[in-house]
């Protein structure tokens, strides 16, 4: 199971999900059993039925920063558009960037505020270098910080198969989890996406906990495999945390015979990354871990997540969860039940 190949299903088009459920709980959630390969059709309001007193839910906490930037380039005029990615430590951007032609290095572009182009206020990036993988180091002409800056000028990033120009005011709403707290990701944690304050306070009245991790998604959660071989995919990293006292409270909780319950393949690749050695630990720093079957699972126990593109990073890691072969049986399923897929879409809980 190491071939890009056997990760592939074909999905109709009518499926993707360009908005999201009119309330966040009303989504379904395909309910899978690991042990005997069997599935059932709930919504996710339903979620604290499969739960236990003593587990643990654990959400990323992450917020999504409106980072989509557009312009024009100062010496063509042309258009340009760009991602931000994250802020090095020097404090300069990194960006992906589109335009027609070859953008040079030490061009300028100039960026309007997106939802208010006919501003005068304007923001002039020097692209400094181009990275191997395509990634640009910017700079901005200004004295404020990024957060502000993209604040000013920036756009909510929705994946390009929702194909809007611009995000609406419900998108900033719906974009973004009931319980977001850190700025710095570039894509929604997105099986979070389906928790109300009122889902949460259930799920607390059984008496599970809920913990928050933090995994700042960049271009390695979303960026396509490119090599047909699973061994010759590079993951970039991703700044992720797990507190001490996370971890602690999550490792008592295994040991009296609890169970974690990741929320989204973001908490999941933190709780991992934090449990390489002897047992859930603290974890600051950048993860590049890709898990992939075959892969011992060493902190989760539950998994919910939303239905993920093929031949993904997200669907490999799903599979090494519960099995390529049952994960893809269960999304022809979703599909003969026509469950909406992606971003906006349903949710699956892996049991």
């Amino acid at each position: 199971m190491d071939q890009l190949s056997e990760y592939d299903y074909k999905l109709p088009q009518e499926l993707i999900a360009s908005k999201p459920a009119r309330h966040r709980a009303d989504a379904r959630l395909l309910v899978i059993d690991r042990e005997n390969g069997s599935w059932e059709h709930k919504y996710v309001r339903d979620l604290p039925e499969y739960l236990r007193p003593n587990d643990a839910l654990v959400l990323n906490n992450t917020r999504v920063l409106p980072a989509r930037l557009l312009g024009q380039r100062v010496s063509t005029g042309g258009k340009w558009e760009g991602l931000f990615l994250k802020l090095t430590q020097d404090g300069a951007w990194r960006i992906l960037a589109k335009t027609k032609g070859r953008i040079q290095e030490g061009e300028t572009v100039e960026i309007s505020p997106a939802h208010n182009p006919d501003s005068p206020e304007r923001l002039q990036l020097t692209l400094v270098e181009k990275g191997e993988a395509g990634e640009w180091t910017a700079r901005p002409e200004s004295e404020l910080d990024h957060l502000e800056l993209l604040q000013q000028f920036g756009t909510m990033p929705l994946p390009p198969y929702m194909r809007k120009k611009l995000a609406t005011d419900r998108d900033f709403r719906r974009y973004q989890t009931t319980f977001a707290e850190h700025p710095g990701s570039v894509a929604a944690p997105t099986a979070g996406l389906h928790f109300t304050h009122e889902l949460l306070d259930q799920i607390r009245s059984r008496e599970v906990s809920v913990s928050n991790v933090t995994l700042h998604i960049g271009i390695g959660t979303f960026r396509p495999i490119t090599t047909e071989s699973l061994d010759e995919h590079k993951m970039h990293s991703e700044w992720c945390e797990l507190s001490a006292e996370t971890a602690e409270h999550l490792t008592d909780k295994k040991n009296t015979g609890g169970r974690v319950i990741a929320v989204g393949t973001t908490s999941v690749r933190t709780l991992e990354s934090a449990s390489q050695q002897d047992g859930i630990k603290p974890f600051v720093g950048e993860t590049d871990l890709f898990i992939r079957p075959p892969y011992e699972f060493q902190a989760v126990d539950v998994l919910m997540t939303n239905f993920h593109l093929p031949k993904s990073s997200l669907l490999v890691l799903v599979s090494a969860f519960a099995g390529r072969e049952l994960i893809l049986e269960a999304y022809q399923a979703a599909i003969k039940e026509k469950y909406r897929f992606y971003s906006y879409g349903d949710a699956m809980l892996i049991l």
